[in-house]
């Protein structure tokens, strides 16, 4: 999911257990209005995944199960017919139909939400989203007017999906929120759809609370009586706290305050599983962190800037880092995929560039320079509620020391601040960049990130052999051919470096005294339904 935030009592006041026990959870302030197509970041996608449900549901491993679908069936992996159950119904009593995905994704584009680049590979997207842009160019509200001609409904239950090239992974992408659907509520211009989603109607396990949703500060979850499928919550609802700061969460875990951590903040990452002892984890999860610059810096374009960028990247001591600061919850990143995704490779040709050598760093600078000469400093921007400024100190201390030039961090208060800027495009520092998978699979570590228009390409990056290897990739059945493919799309970002790969994160986390039944999905997120105390 886009950005990684990674990151006042709590407990249940009326002391009430089992099912009937609220569950006290952490999270970040959304950055948005909570519309799954417009959200794609975690602070709003951890809300979402507990109040919607799609097609599918990603099962705690990140296998794709069955939830609101009957059947996805294809004879060619291009033309999908979808079949519903017909029992499903929103909070407001309406019927979940073909209709509410069909018109949930077509307004996706038409609005060109965040997350509309997760439908072009649906026949006529091209053409709806150019609509959409011209229509928001006349006027900044304004929407456009032509759906996607490969999306049309049949019946209330059965909706066919027509794409642009057979892709054999494609029902692998519907367990993610920018395919949930929306009652007729949360479809029309962009006013009523904002205003729609400060009180979603929704069809998951939870619903929000009306008016419940204190902004920077807490949102409650209670239990959807109309809800029918595997994800029945085992409690009385969960309360969501967003917290200014790691510390203050985990002090409030070990207080009782808090029943859920997921993630722990890095003074206590040498003691928190002496403290917890079985009330703790720390496992491998799919998250990439990395650092991205904005495509304004004109200092790391052109020739100099790409020796600038291997530069940088070669300054940086990871593993001093992962040792240190982190203390073996992180290691160090050898290519663009979290290594649990099927298709991650730490032998390809280039990642000597993501490998602490500073000689060479030196070097590779002294040749910009010779280019054109650096002016200013290196900044690089990072959310201070999410544990971030031990670590970014350490990097901006790593490039400082190595090429003899000013690097520091900029603080931003919160996760929501700096994810406006950097999706505005009004951020002139490097920015902190993190990515929890959406779906298990190469793709979604590299299309929405690096794909020309990328719903999560924060630098612009664009470059067309990197689209079509990533098309090739998706219209080969074999995985093992598809992984060789990725493979080539990866050894072009080594050479452009679009990004600065750092590390890949473990989930590290921890619950409460009493608190039973908590587990960390695949992506590191606790499945709040199944938690009781």
């Amino acid at each position: 999911m886009t950005a990684c935030a990674s990151g006042s009592n709590g407990g249940d006041a009326e002391g009430k257990t089992g099912a009937n026990a609220v569950i006290v959870g952490n999270d970040s302030e959304p950055q948005n209005p909570l519309i799954p197509a417009n959200t794609n970041e975690t602070g709003g996608g951890l809300i979402l995944d507990h109040i919607f449900a799609g097609l599918e549901y990603y099962d705690a491993k990140g296998n794709p199960q069955m939830e609101v679908a009957e059947s996805i069936t294809s004879d060619d992996n291009q033309n999908w017919t979808v079949k519903i159950k017909g029992d499903t119904k929103f909070s407001d009593g309406t019927a979940v139909t073909s209709k509410s995905f069909v018109d949930a994704w077509n307004q996706a584009v038409k609005h060109n939400m965040l997350n509309a680049y997760f439908f072009e590979s649906i026949q006529g997207y091209d053409e709806a989203l150019a609509a959409a842009e011209a229509a928001t160019e006349a006027d900044p509200n304004g929407t456009g007017d032509v759906d996607m001609t490969g999306l049309n409904v049949v019946d209330d239950t059965t909706f066919t999906i027509a794409l642009e090239q057979p892709e054999s992974d494609f029902p692998l992408r519907l367990g993610y929120s920018a395919f949930y659907p929306l009652p007729e509520a949360g479809i029309g211009d962009p006013a009523k759809v904002k205003a729609y989603g400060e009180n979603p109607i929704t069809n998951g396990p939870y619903v929000v609370k009306k008016d419940s949703w204190k902004h920077n500060e807490q949102i409650e979850l209670i239990p959807n009586p109309d809800y029918k499928g595997d994800r029945m919550p085992k409690n009385g609802g969960v309360t969501l706290k967003f917290y200014s700061t790691q510390d203050a969460a985990y002090n409030d875990l070990q207080s009782g305050a808090l029943d859920v951590l997921d993630a722990i903040p890095d003074s206590a990452f040498g003691t928190y599983q002496d403290e917890l002892g079985d009330r703790s984890v720390n496992e491998p999860s799919a998250i990439f962190q990395s650092f991205t610059f904005p495509k304004s810096d004109t200092r790391l374009q052109g020739e100099a800037g790409a020796l600038r960028l291997q530069a940088i990247s070669m300054a940086i001591n990871r593993e001093e880092v992962c040792d240190t600061i982190f203390q073996g919850t992180r290691t160090p990143a050898t290519d663009f995929v979290a290594p649990v995704i099927p298709g991650h490779n730490d032998s390809l040709a280039g990642n000597e560039v993501l490998k602490y050598n500073p000689e060479k760093a030196k070097e590779l600078w002294k040749q910009a320079d010779a280019i054109e000469p650096w002016t200013g400093d290196l900044q690089l921007a990072y959310n201070s509620d999410g544990g971030h400024q031990a670590w970014v100190d350490a990097v901006m201390n790593s490039i400082k020391n190595t090429l003899d030039i000013e690097a520091k961090g900029a603080p931003y208060p919160d996760f929501k601040s700096i994810r406006d800027e950097v999706t505005n495009r009004t951020i002139k520092t490097a920015f902190r960049t993190g990515w929890q998978a959406d779906y298990p699979s190469p793709y979604n570590f590299l299309g929405p990130l690096y794909g020309t228009g990328g719903s999560s390409n924060d630098g612009d990056y664009s470059n067309p052999d990197f689209d079509n290897l990533l098309k090739q990739a998706l219209n080969t059945s074999d995985q093992k051919e598809a992984f060789k493919i990725y493979d080539q799309a990866q050894e072009i970002l080594l050479k452009e470096l679009p990004t600065i790969p750092l590390w890949y994160s473990n989930v590290n986390g921890g619950w409460a005294e009493g608190v039973q039944g908590v587990q960390f999905d695949w992506h590191s997120k606790p499945l709040y339904f199944d938690i009781t105390k």
